[in-house]
């Protein structure tokens, strides 16, 4: 037989292809748990409330109306609105957990089962299904019932407390981290209890609390804790780990990032900066003893950088085999070489916008990438198409119109 031309051939089915996901879920983790889903072929049905959307369509700047971080957190799916509260609603909803492999939400405990729609509901009509609930922080304890947002689960992991300069107070990051974070767990979780369902046949029930994944990342303060006592302080950009590691300001006003994890780079920054005598000090010889001795060596590193533009450092560091980047604004991200290397910022066109530059898919797959087809759609776009394919006629729909559950 002959081969297919690889010009002409089709190509691959990305890999979740087939696997349908219904995101019920808000701001934000539960919500980017979907796109990446998305990104690699599961057919992802947002659903919304009719007259509350998605908050995160009017988080951060918007142009003409359109919020932009929409676009981005709601790529690849296709968005309906229904109102579970209403008994239209939930009987709509049922029909398409049938339909459905994942539903990922993240109302507070109760809030399901309230409407009647918690677990034993969901799985009595899919027996394989997985619902992935988020929370701030989980469905028991004695927090449980609280409202929590990733801000909270950044000040309780010990995040914050670790962040920012010794005598300056806990730091919480400008953007969504503890969110992200789960959000990249819950995708792990999801694809975990799918793996589980392949062998058994059995969906069940993935609890992921935001406060947790964050705690994860942190390493292994818990631990140092329990055998040593140790609490880790504040200490700004320098590590209790190894030295010299920092960010470190250039002749021409611009920031490099040095990082000298391995002992071997360390040993090369410093005969670059011209203080090779400092390697056989006894205390170079650990990551431990050179972050004690952290004044000295950022002296070293911190004075030779001072002299030069970040383009030279750049090159010396680079000649010599030694850590380095420039600190980054967004500007500098959209033309760095490397990221454009990667197609790491990619274009889609948009129906509302026109073409819009944003992340790429998460990584790549040689044989079945992933892909955006679409960016984030306008709130219910799609819901006269999802139910119809549900089998719904337009007297269903506009009987689900008239009573408010659309």
């Amino acid at each position: 037989m002959t081969p297919p031309d690889p010009a002409t051939a089709a190509p691959p089915a990305p890999p979740l292809t087939g696997l349908r996901v219904l995101d019920l879920a808000t701001l934000f983790a539960g919500p980017l748990a979907a796109t990446l889903l998305g990104d690699f072929g599961a057919d992802v049905v947002k659903v919304e409330h009719p007259r509350r959307p998605d908050p995160s369509r009017g988080h951060g700047p918007s142009k003409d109306g359109v919020g932009l971080w929409w676009k981005v957190l709601g790529r690849n799916k296709r968005t309906v609105t229904l109102d579970l509260s209403t008994p239209g609603g939930r009987t709509t909803l049922l029909r398409l957990v049938r339909t459905a492999d994942v539903v990922v939400e993240n109302f507070r405990p109760g809030t399901l089962e309230k409407w009647d729609l918690g677990w034993p509901e969901l799985s009595a009509v899919n027996p394989r299904l997985v619902l992935a609930r988020v929370t701030g922080f989980g469905q028991f304890g004695p927090y449980a019932h609280r409202p929590g947002f990733g801000t909270l689960a950044e000040a309780m992991s010990g995040f914050a407390a670790l962040t920012g300069e010794p005598d300056a107070p806990p730091t919480l990051p400008p953007f969504g981290l503890a969110d992200s974070i789960a959000g990249l767990t819950t995708a792990y979780a999801i694809m975990t209890a799918l793996a589980a369902r392949d062998r058994t046949g059995e969906g069940q029930v993935v609890d992921m609390a935001l406060i947790e994944p964050i705690l994860a990342v942190l390493g292994p303060h818990p631990t140092w804790y329990d055998q040593l006592g140790h609490v880790q302080p504040r200490t700004g950009n320098r590590s209790q780990n190894n030295a010299p590691r920092g960010t470190y300001r250039t002749a021409d006003g611009t920031w490099v990032a040095v990082s000298t994890s391995a002992q071997s780079i360390a040993e090369r920054v410093m005969v670059l900066v011209g203080r090779p005598d400092l390697i056989d000090a006894p205390w170079f010889a650990t990551g431990e003893g050179r972050a004690r001795h952290a004044d000295v060596l950022d002296e070293a590193v911190g004075g030779w950088i001072a002299r030069h533009t970040r383009a030279d450092v750049l090159a010396a560091f680079e000649k010599a085999e030694a850590a380095v980047a420039p600190v980054q604004d967004v500007r500098d991200v959209m033309e760095d070489p490397q990221y454009q290397a990667l197609a790491t910022v990619t274009t889609v066109d948009d129906p509302e916008l026109g073409a819009l530059r944003m992340q790429n898919v998460l990584f790549r797959l040689s044989a079945t990438p992933g892909s955006i087809r679409w960016a984030g759609r306008p709130h219910g776009a799609d819901t006269e198409e999802v139910l119809t394919e549900l089998g719904l006629t337009p007297a269903d729909l506009a009987k689900l119109r008239s009573e408010g559950a659309l």
